[in-house]
């Protein structure tokens, strides 16, 4: 369980083909987000765009770490 993921936005338009997931490296896409459907990190959540998942974490009500958030 992770509680802090960082995409790495190593695909062709900046995309998350990969993500560092502290204390483990990095682990692809797929594998990340097939972990997240099983529950491993309750703190994210999958993002669906275009048919491909990708890894976003929850909102935690502070403003630096959440897209506009007021």
């Amino acid at each position: 369980m992770a509680k802090n993921i960082r995409g790495n936005g190593d695909g062709p338009n900046g995309e998350n083909l990969t993500y560092t997931v502290h204390g483990r490296g990095v682990v692809s896409r797929q594998q990340l987000t097939i972990e997240i459907e099983r529950g491993k990190h309750p703190e994210h959540h999958n993002y669906g765009r275009d048919g491909i998942n990708y890894a976003r974490a929850n909102p935690d009500g502070s403003k630096p770490n959440n897209v506009n958030k007021k």
